[in-house]
């Protein structure tokens, strides 16, 4: 365990595509990696939050940010090409991609779970990151030392009963991560961790936790020195790791 302070030029030059940037915690990367000098592509299935995000790292004098409006549910082979073939065309290289879009499905047992339900969590959680990755590997390995992220939750790392599809897709964005870290561990240098951000005051969290008092929990904003350490060259070899977001702190998770 080490603190972290990044230095205000630790994203120059680098373009960092987000999803789920609209609120909560990807709004709060987006900020922070905009303030250190990354250009952000903000992927989201709202655009007047995109809007307003946008709005924001301009009046804040970061560099002139780039949007993608598009709901992870519905999106298609096509759509992650299209993708892809527009950041080739913009920037000509990705020096980062942080997943954070997630849906929480409900909370309850297995045995009474929607299936619909079930199968939308699962595409946006997982099968979204793993389409999306793949379709941006080719432009990740062109970058000097690009860096993916997996956002994930505790309850991807131990079990807990009635998260069904979302422990079950954390679950399964934990394995992800160590097979493509290990995948491109010898011939790239794309590094691979996951991050699981705790417990953080977003309408996410009020959802899975409702009886919570959400003053108890940090902001997003509070919890960004993790992010930019994953983000920036000081994670340079780092890769297959689990961090736990922290406050100040870079935090490898024991297991």
């Amino acid at each position: 365990m080490s603190s972290y302070l990044a230095p205000p030029d630790l994203l120059a030059g680098r373009t960092i595509l987000i999803t789920g940037a609209g609120a909560g915690i990807g709004r709060a990367a987006a900020l922070a990696f905009a303030a250190h000098g990354a250009t952000v592509v903000l992927l989201g299935r709202t655009r007047s939050k995109l809007e307003r995000v946008y709005d924001e790292i301009e009046t804040r004098g970061g560099p002139r940010p780039a949007m993608i409006e598009l709901d992870l549910a519905d999106a298609g082979l096509a759509h992650y090409a299209g993708i892809a073939d527009t950041l080739e065309q913009e920037f000509g290289r990705l020096d980062g991609l942080l997943h954070n879009a997630a849906e929480l499905g409900v909370l309850a047992p297995v045995e009474l779970y929607d299936a619909s339900t079930w199968e939308r969590v699962l595409r946006v959680n997982l099968t979204a990151a793993f389409l999306l990755t793949r379709a941006c590997l080719p432009l990740l390995k062109r970058a000097e030392d690009a860096s993916i992220v997996f956002t994930t939750a505790d309850v991807g790392r131990r079990a807990r009963a009635y998260w069904g599809a979302y422990g079950a897709a954390a679950s399964a964005l934990e394995g992800l991560a160590q097979t493509l870290a290990q995948e491109l561990a010898d011939n790239t240098r794309v590094r691979v961790n996951t991050l699981d951000p705790g417990a953080v005051r977003t309408d996410f969290r009020a959802q899975a936790y409702p009886g919570e008092n959400p003053r108890l929990h940090p902001l997003p904003e509070q919890i960004m020195e993790t992010y930019l350490y994953l983000m920036g060259p000081a994670s340079r070899g780092v890769s297959g790791r689990v961090f736990t977001a922290g406050r100040g702190e870079i935090t490898p998770s024991a297991n």
